[in-house]
């Protein structure tokens, strides 16, 4: 999959340097992928959650952060929408700006 763009990846991990490990792990992981569903991320990812058509989060560093991405089955690609503490992403949440 090309992902678009590893920016945001970089700059969530200097601010909490504790997700560098876990980021970099999920951007090899997915760009070395072909995924065609979200049945075939889920092999990979199995604590993925899938909301609505394009849009997946992936827990990263032990469940304390989200990644928020829309996957492009069609396209091969991987937009990186937002990366997000456990609280931030539950704050969004619930004021549906995700």
């Amino acid at each position: 999959m090309r992902i678009i763009s590893r920016k945001p990846l970089r700059k969530f991990s200097e601010t909490h340097p504790d997700t560098k490990t876990a980021l970099d792990a999920w951007y090899q992981i997915v760009r070395g992928r072909q995924y065609a569903s979200p049945h075939d991320v889920r092999k990979d990812f199995p604590t993925a959650s899938f909301l609505g058509r394009r849009r997946t989060v992936f827990n990263i560093g032990g469940n304390k952060y989200r990644l928020v991405v829309d996957m492009r089955y069609d396209m091969g690609r991987v937009y990186v929408r937002d990366v997000l503490t456990h609280g931030e992403y539950d704050r969004r949440s619930i004021e549906g700006t995700l």
